[in-house]
């Protein structure tokens, strides 16, 4: 999992702990004081700790005797002191007795046991939380995620990659290594963060019509390296842009620069591009791990994400979206 202190996730937490029944449990479980605890639930959460409890505990229930449980075990589960009082609340909540649905059929499973909430924040089978967003995400905006993620990963590669001498940089780690037969070898941090930055301008290449950029020789420079990726990242970020606001990813390009001539669907170029770049990123970081450079330690409890830690994506957006 991701590091990182999530203190929402905390506060959520002390909320729908089994153990924590009342409002002084839920704050002591959270290491506050029950003012300051109510005042931060419902000012990040707008919604008060116990009507939260309250609420995520019935869907829990719905979700449970969707499942088969009696209203017995699950009244007595959710906290309830009876039957009784569970099924008033119950029928309030949801319109219709514990057990059944609101045309006296069976309760269903899934969303359906989501009653309404000011944040979106709802029980999740079979002990978690499901928060909805503000937005739908399309998509797109994963897409557009995976393809800023994919420079700016590369991005930081690249600047490691400057702390190692030209012998390291371009030092054979990993023999025989290719992972696509018509690209060559990548068995160096130099080939493989080149092939990285020589994909964008390849195919950018191909689709603009311009000639071929060519390929790494030898070592390389990862200064250099850093100018070009530099030069052609603006440029393939725009790309993706123009053809996502055409709706052109089921569009053919021909690349006469193939021998013969190919044909290729603009949407599978975009997916070679993602699924190769982040082959030879896992690998360059390892590499650059057994080279000796810091890829970042763990960070601490109260410290932000590293960003080139792991480049796990998760983590890259939970430091943009801050």
């Amino acid at each position: 999992m991701t590091g990182g202190r999530d203190r929402l996730r905390e506060l959520l937490d002390a909320v729908l702990d089994g153990e924590h029944r009342t409002l002084a449990d839920m704050a002591q479980g959270a290491y506050s004081s029950p003012f300051h605890f109510s005042r931060r639930l419902a000012r990040d959460a707008g919604e008060p700790p116990v009507a939260m409890r309250r609420r995520v505990e019935l869907e829990r229930a719905a979700w449970q005797l969707a499942r088969g449980a009696t209203v017995t075990e699950v009244a007595f589960a959710a906290g309830y002191g009876s039957v009784e009082g569970f099924s008033r609340a119950y029928s309030r909540a949801y319109g219709h007795p514990p057990g059944t649905g609101p045309a006296g059929g069976t309760a269903t499973a899934g969303s359906a046991h989501w009653l309404p909430a000011p944040n979106g924040i709802h029980f999740h089978a079979p002990d978690g939380l499901w928060v909805e967003g503000a937005a739908a995400a399309t998509a797109a905006e994963v897409t557009a995620l995976l393809v800023h993620h994919d420079v700016d990963d590369v991005r930081a590669l690249v600047e490691l990659a400057k702390g190692l001498s030209a012998e390291e940089y371009a030092r054979d780690r990993l023999p025989g290594l290719t992972l696509l037969h018509w690209a060559g070898p990548d068995g160096s941090i130099a080939l493989l963060l080149d092939r990285c930055v020589g994909t964008y301008e390849i195919w950018l290449a191909s689709i603009e019509g311009a000639d071929h950029p060519g390929r790494l020789e030898e070592s390389g420079d990862p200064v250099a390296l850093a100018a070009r990726l530099d030069a052609v990242a603006p440029r393939w970020l725009a790309w993706v842009r123009d053809v996502e606001r055409r709706g052109a990813w089921g569009d053919r390009l021909v690349d006469a620069l193939c021998d013969p001539p190919e044909s290729f669907v603009l949407g599978s170029v975009l997916a070679h591009v993602l699924t190769y770049s982040a082959q030879r990123r896992g690998l360059a970081r390892a590499l650059l791990r057994q080279a000796g450079v810091a890829v970042g330690d763990p960070p601490q409890p109260d410290g932000p994400p590293d960003p080139v830690r792991d480049g796990d994506p998760i983590e890259w957006l939970r430091r943009h979206a801050r």
